[in-house]
Formats: structure tokens, C-alpha cells, sequence
């Protein structure tokens, strides 16, 4: 077997965040995608190990992306006046230590973890630190088992099915994963010819427990795999890139440490089932994403604050922030194709948490929302406002009620009201009329399509 190396390219959502660099973040998922595929494809590759760098090189391989939840968060906190701006400086220095993913359960480690528990990376590949010397041995490792799976013809499609993606659903829910795992988990599915739906994510949080509260922590996936599989919730049979299964992988991993309390035990949960929840309803009839913990409550009904585009609302909120109390948040034309790129509303949600109107209002939006996002929050709504989507048609003051236990999002408004507006309702001009992200709004599909570009 011999080697080449080539390059792709990587957007850090760290430096684009809260801007409309973000726009390009999601995009270039499907980017990268295609620049291996032409690569490999072009020059006759047999086969293709991947390392990456941030976010969205992750095409079937572990992902990596810097922290700075405490930064955006402290900006929400220095509006409200309850921190500095001298103190405010020092969270912006100190927020990014060290290399690897980020210290938390945010879509880096979410989609790293869910890989390995799918079996398309080596076991600890998504726990073993960037820094640690392990690393290294498992870079090593990879060529030898590519070299097996080659002489057993063992491709991602024998690996990838719809029991190793429950699988992954399983350890998505049970870790407190980000929502982007959704968007991810679908467009790997249908990279492979599978259907997988909003509707199989919502039968899977109903029956795991919520059982990880991840910061940075000491802990390792493959324990947590094996704990998961103890307790029923995976299908041990599963293939994995070691030519085992995934039951073998874990079969000499020592369990949890008894007593440790980082990952819950299925008696003991953060919560009963899983934090990610399906809503539909008259504002989302093609569904929505929500990340409920728990601590948020299930119920919330109040007015809309419309917002086009996040810009104007952290405007508004950096400017009045009361005004936000009791309100249900819109900020919409962020979608696939109205971001343009569905970019994550991380700013305006850690102003939120920051400003301490966590519990004082709830955020709706067509984008998306980071894994360090919290709050009550629902995104990934569809269809979006540029499609002509309801979220498009609300007006300031229209009351909003989101029931989380009914998987509701419903505006107190009748199916005639709503259509009268849509007969009154155009579409934005697109934010881009040529280059890369001009042709993502030409072929992007819904986010509860995974947001994919080929088909």
C-alpha cells in the first residue's frame, strides 16, 4: 500500500461566528466532500484515512473546533452590566487554551463520538486528547487496519446502516450532543442511499436518557459504549472499521468507575429521555429542532420579536434588553438557502443566557444553533422563510406557544389568516447572486433533509 497526501480546505466556526462569514460554515461541509471525492475519484484512490481540523471536514471521520461559548457569552453579561469591560478582555484571552476540539459537548466531540459508536473510526479516537501521545499511535494504527479493510473489501456502506445509525442517534442522546447532529446524521444517511427522518430522532430521544453533562471531564467513549450496550440500548452486532464488531471493540473495556458521577447511570439521569426534541405545528409543518435539558421548563407562550437576520436582533437586545422579557424571539431568513448556509445563532443566544433572560424568553429561528447554545431554543425550523416558510409570515405581537410534552410550535393565527398574509408575502432577494454560496441556495435541500447539495 502507498501513501499520497493531499489537502482540502477547513472553516473555523471560531473565527466566523456572529458574523456572515458564518454563511460559509455549513456550505463548506458539502465543500470538503466534494473536493475528496474529486481527488479520489480523478486519480484512482483505493481508499482515503482523513484528518481534520474543525467543524465541517467531518465526511464520515472525527472532527475537531475551539471553544468560545465563554466569550459570546460574556459579551451578553457585559451588556446587561454585570461584568466589566476590563474582565470582559480577560475572558476574550484566556478562552481558546491548547489544540483539539473544544473542551464540551459541542458538535466537534458530538459528531466524533457518534462516528466511533457508528464504528467509522477507531475506538478512542473521539476521547484520546489532540495533544496526548496516544494520538499518534492511533495516526498509526489507521493505515493498518485501512490496509485490512481493503483485502476484506469492507466499504463505509457495509458499516454505515440503519442499526449503526440508531447507534449513533443512541450515544448522541445520551451525551447531551448538539442538534447539529441531526442535520449530520441525515446527510450521512443519505450519502449512503439510507432514509433517515426528523421522525426517527424523536422515537430515539423517547427512550434514552439524558445521562452526560459534559464540560471538559475525563472520560472515554468507549466505556460509555460499553455502558450503553450493558444497559440495552445498542445493537452489538454492528460492524466497525477493526473488522469487529462494535461489542468486541468495548468487550475488554473497563467500565465506569463506580461512583464517578459524569456519566449518570439509566437510574439515576440528568433526564428521563433525550434532550433533543421534534416539534411541528402551524409555525413548523415540516418540523423543527429543539434542545431541551430540562432546565428551560416545557411550556412557553408569549408575543413575537421579529427580527430579520441576527444582526438586528443583537442590536436590539445590546440596546433594551428588557424588551426581550416574556417574548418569544424570532430571527429568521437564516436558512439554508436565506442565510445564505443556515448559520449557528450562538451570539444571540449566549447575549441571552448572558444578559439573564435565560428563562425570560425563548428564541425561534430557520438557522442553526451551536452545541454550546442553551437556553429555550428552537431551530432547523421548516420550511424557512426564504421558501415561504409560516416563520416568514409573523408579525410583531402575535403570540407564540411552544409545548414541548404536545411536540407543538403553533401562532395563534387561522390557516385564513396565514394564507391571506402569504398572499401578501414575497421572497427576499438572495443574499448572493454568484461564487459558492450563489450555487448552495441553487441545490441546498431543507434541514430536515439534512441540508444536502446532490440531489
Amino acid at each position: 500500500m502507498v501513501p499520497f497526501r493531499f489537502n482540502t480546505i477547513g472553516v473555523s466556526d471560531a473565527i466566523s461566528m456572529g458574523t456572515r462569514g458564518m454563511c460559509y460554515s455549513l456550505q463548506s461541509r458539502d465543500l470538503i466532500a466534494d473536493s475528496i471525492e474529486s481527488v479520489m475519484a480523478a486519480q484512482w484512490y483505493d481508499a482515503n484515512i482523513s484528518i481534520p481540523g474543525c467543524d465541517k471536514t467531518l465526511v464520515i471521520m472525527r472532527v475537531n473546533t475551539y471553544d468560545i461559548v465563554s466569550a459570546f457569552q460574556c459579551y451578553g453579561e457585559y451588556v446587561s452590566g454585570s461584568i466589566t469591560d476590563e474582565y470582559r478582555r480577560t475572558v476574550l484571552r484566556n478562552s481558546c487554551p491548547g489544540a483539539g476540539a473544544c473542551g464540551g459537548m459541542y458538535i466537534a466531540n458530538t459528531m466524533a463520538s457518534a462516528i466511533e459508536t457508528m464504528g467509522m473510526t477507531l475506538p478512542y479516537s473521539s476521547s484520546t486528547p489532540a495533544e496526548d501521545p496516544l494520538k499518534l499511535d492511533e495516526c498509526r494504527l489507521a493505515g493498518k487496519y485501512m490496509l485490512n479493510l481493503l483485502k476484506m473489501d469492507l466499504k463505509p456502506r457495509d458499516i454505515i446502516t440503519e442499526r449503526s445509525l440508531q447507534n449513533a442517534m443512541v450515544v448522541v442522546m445520551a451525551l447531551g450532543g448538539s442538534t447539529n447532529a441531526v442535520l449530520h446524521l441525515i446527510a450521512i444517511a443519505r450519502s449512503v442511499g439510507l432514509q433517515l427522518t426528523l421522525d426517527e430522532f424523536q422515537k430515539v430521544s423517547d427512550r434514552v436518557p439524558f445521562l452526560a453533562d459534559l464540560k471538559p471531564s475525563d472520560w472515554r467513549t468507549p466505556a460509555v459504549i460499553r455502558y450503553l450496550l450493558e444497559e440495552g440500548f445498542l445493537e452489538g452486532d454492528c460492524m466497525t472499521v477493526t473488522e469487529k464488531t462494535l461489542e468486541e471493540n468495548v468487550k475488554l473495556v473497563p467500565s465506569l468507575a463506580e461512583g464517578q458521577q459524569v456519566i449518570r447511570s439509566v437510574g439515576n439521569p440528568i433526564k428521563s429521555t433525550g434532550h433533543i426534541q421534534i416539534l411541528y405545528g402551524n409555525l413548523a409543518p415540516e418540523g423543527s429542532v429543539a434542545k431541551i435539558t430540562g432546565k428551560e421548563g416545557l411550556y412557553f407562550s408569549g408575543p413575537s420579536l421579529v427580527f430579520e437576520g441576527e444582526e438586528s436582533m443583537i442590536a436590539a437586545i445590546s440596546e433594551n434588553p428588557s424588551n426581550f422579557k416574556g417574548k418569544v424571539v424570532i430571527i429568521r431568513g437564516e436558512g439554508p438557502k436565506g442565510g445564505p448556509g443556515m448559520p449557528e445563532m450562538l451570539t444571540p443566544t449566549s447575549a441571552i443566557m448572558g444578559a439573564g433572560l435565560g428563562k425570560e424568553c425563548a428564541l425561534l429561528t430557520d438557522g442553526r444553533f451551536s452545541g454550546g447554545s442553551h437556553g429555550f431554543v428552537v431551530g432547523h425550523i421548516c420550511p424557512e422563510a426564504q421558501d415561504g416558510g409560516p416563520i416568514g409570515l409573523i408579525e410583531n405581537g402575535d403570540i407564540i406557544t411552544i409545548d414541548i410534552e404536545k411536540r407543538r410550535m403553533d401562532v395563534k393565527l387561522t390557516d385564513e389568516q396565514l394564507a391571506e398574509r402569504r398572499r401578501k408575502w414575497s421572497p427576499h432577494l438572495t443574499k448572493a447572486t454568484t461564487g459558492v454560496l450563489y450555487k448552495y441556495i441553487k441545490n441546498v435541500q431543507a434541514a430536515s433533509r439534512g441540508c444536502v447539495t446532490d440531489e
